[in-house]
């Protein structure tokens, strides 16, 4: 038998306690902070709302996920667009759902 109770979701990945003041301070030191700041500030206001209303903590975790993740392949996508690499071949989803009509 579960100690979980079937109603409440099991979060695969929770944040140590003091990760969105760490993952902040590394917005505010990158290069693209002007832009990533404000954006991970509204990301974080929407999910601290739902968590209040929902008593969940699941999307205040994937907040700091995904950001974590961003800050993380930055340098792999700084890297990608300084080589000069085209990528104007690539898929046009919008367009193909055009031509399937």
């Amino acid at each position: 038998m579960s100690a979980q109770p079937d109603h409440a979701p099991v979060t695969p990945y929770a944040p140590a306690p003091g990760a969105p003041a760490e993952l902040l301070a590394q917005l505010r030191a990158d290069r693209r902070a002007a832009q990533w700041v404000p954006a991970f500030e509204r990301d974080w206001a929407a999910a601290l709302e739902e968590s209040r209303r929902t008593f969940s903590l699941a999307g205040l975790y994937e907040v700091v996920q995904e950001w974590q993740g961003r800050l993380a392949h930055a340098p792999a996508v700084d890297a990608f667009v300084a080589s000069g690499h085209d990528d104007s071949a690539s898929i046009d989803m919008a367009e193909l759902r055009g031509r399937r009509r």
